[in-house]
C-alpha cells in the first residue's frame, strides 16, 4: 500500500502490528508508544520529513482514548496530574513544533536530537532501577484491583495524594516547569510530551508509576491534538517541506495503538512496576544508542 503523503509503501499489517505491539508494553508506564514508532518510521519507512513527527502526533489522537478509558474506570487517573501536564506542556509544543520545521529538518540532525533526549530519559530510569532494586516490596510495588487515587491536597503549591496505602506529594510548580521543558523537546519529536514527562515523575519526583499513567496518557492526548493542529497550520507556510501529517498512515497506525494500550491498560496492574521501568529502560537506551552512534559513524 502506498502513502502519497510520506512516499511510504508498505503493507498495511505490519504499521497494525507494530503499533499494537509497540502501544501494549508502552501504555503500562503511562507512554503511547509514540516515541518508539517514530524510530521505526524513520529508520524501517524511510520516512524523515518533518511530517512524520505530525503523523506521530495522530497515531496518538486515535490510540490513546482507550488507554485512558482503563485509567479512568478502575479510579486510576490522578486529575491535578494531568491538569498540570496540559497546562504546563501545550506553550512547549507549539515551540517545539516550530524548532522542528525551521532548525532540525535535517534527518541526521534530527536523529541526533532523538537519541539524546532519549538518552536522559533512559539515563535517569536506569538509575531509578538500580536504585530501588534492592529494596524490599513496597505496598505500591505491586497494584491490585482495588487500588485506586485519593487526592488528599491539591492547591497551586502541591498536591498529595494516597495510593496503595502509601501518600506521595509533589510541588505543582516544578511540575509545570518540568511539562513547558519536555513539551518543547514533545513537539520536536512528535510525541506530545506526555510520554516524555512520565519517566521524569517516576525516576526524578518518585510518584508510582501506577498513579502516573494515566495523568500522562491523557496530557499526551491533549497535547496531540494541538499539536498536529499546529504542523497542518504551519503546512502552509512551508510549501518546499513536508509538513502536514499523513492522515491514513497515521490512522493506520492508530487503530493498532487501539488495542495495545486499551490491554496494556488493563494489564498494567498485575506487572510489577519494577519490569515496567526496566522494560521502558531498555527500550529508551537501545534507541537513543542506536541513533547517537549513526551520527557519528
Amino acid at each position: 500500500m502506498y502513502f502519497p503523503v510520506s512516499g511510504v509503501e508498505v503493507y498495511p499489517l505490519i504499521p497494525f502490528l507494530v503499533a499494537f505491539v509497540i502501544s501494549f508494553f508502552t501504555s503500562m508506564g503511562g507512554v503511547s508508544g509514540a516515541f518508539l514508532l517514530l524510530p521505526f518510521q524513520v529508520s524501517f519507512l524511510g520516512y524523515t520529513t518533518p511530517s512524520v513527527s505530525a503523523t506521530n502526533h495522530v497515531f496518538n489522537i486515535v490510540a490513546i482514548p482507550s488507554g485512558v478509558y482503563r485509567y479512568i474506570k478502575e479510579g486510576r487517573m490522578l486529575w491535578p496530574l494531568t491538569w498540570a501536564v496540559i497546562i504546563g506542556t501545550l506553550p512547549g509544543v507549539f515551540i517545539g513544533a516550530w524548532i522542528r520545521i525551521v532548525y532540525l529538518p535535517n534527518p541526521n540532525s534530527f536523529k541526533l536530537f532523538v537519541g539524546l533526549v532519549l538518552l536522559y530519559i533512559g539515563s535517569r530510569l536506569l538509575l531509578d532501577v538500580i536504585k530501588r532494586r534492592d529494596k524490599n516490596k513496597g505496598p505500591s510495588d505491586v497494584a491490585t484491583s482495588s487500588d485506586s487515587v485519593r487526592v488528599t491536597v491539591s492547591t497551586f503549591r502541591r498536591v498529595a495524594f494516597e495510593y496503595g496505602g502509601e501518600m506521595f506529594k509533589f510541588s505543582t510548580p516544578l511540575v509545570y516547569l518540568i511539562c513547558f521543558l519536555v513539551g518543547i523537546a514533545g513537539g520536536i519529536y512528535g510525541i506530545g510530551g506526555g510520554s516524555i514527562v512520565a519517566p521524569f515523575f517516576v525516576a526524578i519526583i518518585g510518584l508510582p508509576v501506577y498513579a502516573v499513567a494515566g495523568a500522562a496518557l491523557m496530557g499526551t492526548f491533549v497535547t496531540s491534538v494541538a499539536g498536529v493542529l499546529f504542523y497542518q497550520f504551519l503546512a502552509q507556510f512551508y510549501p518546499h517541506l513536508t509538513v502536514a501529517p499523513d492522515w491514513s498512515l497515521g490512522v493506520l497506525f492508530g487503530a493498532g495503538g487501539i488495542l495495545g494500550m486499551y490491554l496494556g491498560a488493563r494489564t498494567q496492574k498485575y506487572v510489577p512496576a519494577k519490569y515496567i521501568k526496566a522494560m521502558l529502560c531498555a527500550c529508551v537506551l537501545f534507541v537513543a544508542g542506536k541513533y547517537i552512534l549513526g551520527f557519528f559513524i
